[in-house]
């Protein structure tokens, strides 16, 4: 406020004009880069009104309600401490002169309080007041008050000013609240995204898992349909075939004969393959103990093909519940593999331990493992590895990188169905040049079983 000059002139001792452009000037600047709206007010009531020459300025904030008013901003003696409040006063709308500019929506000047009933006394009682309201759109953003202690302090000039004050703070409001409308639709749209791709992901991920589903069901539906019957038409090949071996004693004969006859082995082979992958094999599970079984499959082994296998095998190991004959054609087609991928057949180990499986690691897992105890067997080649791009093919069916002739490709892909139809799965982990291992996931026996001995 202007401090009146003596002898009771209404003229006010305010700043000068080219002063008052300048405060107002550098607060137009100063707008954009108030981040804010408790910073915006505090700057009005310090560095805005405070230079104009007002004495004091307090500045209210209205609720969302757009019923009270509370104190959130001072300049002068009545807020000695800085930028902090203290018990900042609470105005009902309608209430004194401030709650009546914010009722009514429109700014106030008395001259005298003494004869105004609607003066709330404070603990420096004023004689002259003025009140402007601020506004955000339609609503009631606050009040810019202040008061002086001699009568009729606030003509036209003063008028003038703060409301050219609370219009430019009014501004700034509504640009505030539409940036943070802005930065709220933003993020209801980063949401909105973010739920979108996880939808889609969920859905590709179900399509996936329901052509991966129609997959199995056309090869086992298809191998259902002709497996019996093509064994019967084997059946009769390799008897015909084991009677002409008899009839046929000529060398090059006997060589054309074997060469039919391996085929038709590899055919039988091969349906026995698609069956696995189909899950249509017949399966005996039993509780056993896999460490035993490892132990006895590495000796054959040994003993078959003159190359030792490494064991790593854990004590303690859970009992597991599945098919021993199952089980040793697994490791046996693995570790075949592993024999052909290590140099001079070495470096071939077995691993077993147990294990907790959680429901956060099935997203590397070729098939959804349920959460549970697995006992998990290891088997580990020290070879070239596989490439990526082709670790998540290796289990397709009829997928193989061996020259023509050398595989049919349905080894893996046996090896997968026969684990997801005991209730496990089957991982693959390689790296260029350093080896690779497949880790076989079997579900742990019930309390109930009892170990095959």
């Amino acid at each position: 406020m202007l401090q009146p000059l003596p002898l009771g002139e209404r003229q006010r001792n305010r700043s000068s004009e080219a002063q008052m452009l300048r405060t107002l000037n550098t607060f137009a600047l100063d707008l954009m880069s108030i981040p804010s709206v408790e910073d915006l007010f505090w700057y009005v009531a310090q560095n805005v009104v405070g230079k104009l020459g007002f004495v004091d300025c307090v500045i209210y904030q209205a609720d969302e309600a757009q019923t009270m008013l509370t104190q959130v901003a001072a300049w002068g003696e009545k807020n000695p401490f800085g930028r902090n409040i203290i018990n900042p006063l609470i105005i009902p709308f309608g209430r004194g002169i401030t709650g009546k500019v914010a009722q009514n929506r429109a700014q106030i000047v008395v001259d005298d309080l003494l004869g105004d009933s609607d003066y709330i006394a404070d603990t420096q009682p004023a004689r002259s007041e003025i009140c402007v309201p601020l506004f955000c759109g339609d609503r009631i953003a606050g009040v810019i008050d202040s008061e002086h202690p001699e009568i009729a302090a606030f003509g036209e000039a003063e008028q003038e000013i703060l409301s050219t004050v609370a219009a430019m703070t009014s501004a700034k409001l509504e640009l505030l609240a539409e940036t943070q409308r802005s930065q709220a639709r933003y993020e209801d749209m980063v949401v909105a995204h973010t739920q979108l791709t996880k939808e889609i992901r969920n859905r590709k991920a179900l399509e996936a898992k329901l052509f991966e589903a129609r997959k199995i069901e056309a090869i086992g539906t298809l191998t259902g349909r002709f497996a019996h019957e093509f064994n019967n038409l084997l059946t009769v090949i390799s008897g015909n075939l084991e009677l002409l071996e008899l009839e046929a004693p000529e060398t090059a004969d006997q060589d054309t004969l074997q060469g039919v006859k391996t085929a038709s082995d590899r055919g039988a082979q091969l349906i026995r393959d698609m069956l696995a992958f189909a899950q249509r094999t017949r399966l005996s599970p039993v509780a056993l103990d896999m460490n035993r079984l490892v132990s006895e499959f590495c000796e054959e082994c040994e003993t078959t093909f003159h190359s030792p296998i490494e064991q790593t095998l854990a004590h303690d190991l859970w009992p597991v519940s599945v098919d021993p004959s199952a089980v040793e054609n697994i490791l046996l087609a693995l570790s075949l593999n592993a024999f052909e991928a290590s140099p001079d057949r070495s470096g071939v180990s077995i691993s077993s331990e147990n294990v907790f499986h959680t429901l956060p690691e099935s997203a590397l897992f070729p098939t959804e493992l349920n959460p549970g105890r697995y006992v998990r067997i290891g088997v580990s080649d020290r070879g070239p590895g596989i490439a990526p791009e082709h670790l998540s093919q290796i289990f397709d069916p009829f997928f193989t990188t061996k020259p023509v002739g050398e595989g049919t490709g349905l080894g893996l892909s046996m090896v997968l169905g026969v684990m997801r139809q005991s209730g496990g799965t089957v991982v693959a982990r390689s790296k260029i040049t350093e080896g690779t291992t497949f880790e076989l996931y079997f579900p742990v026996a019930s309390c109930g079983d009892v170990v095959e001995e």
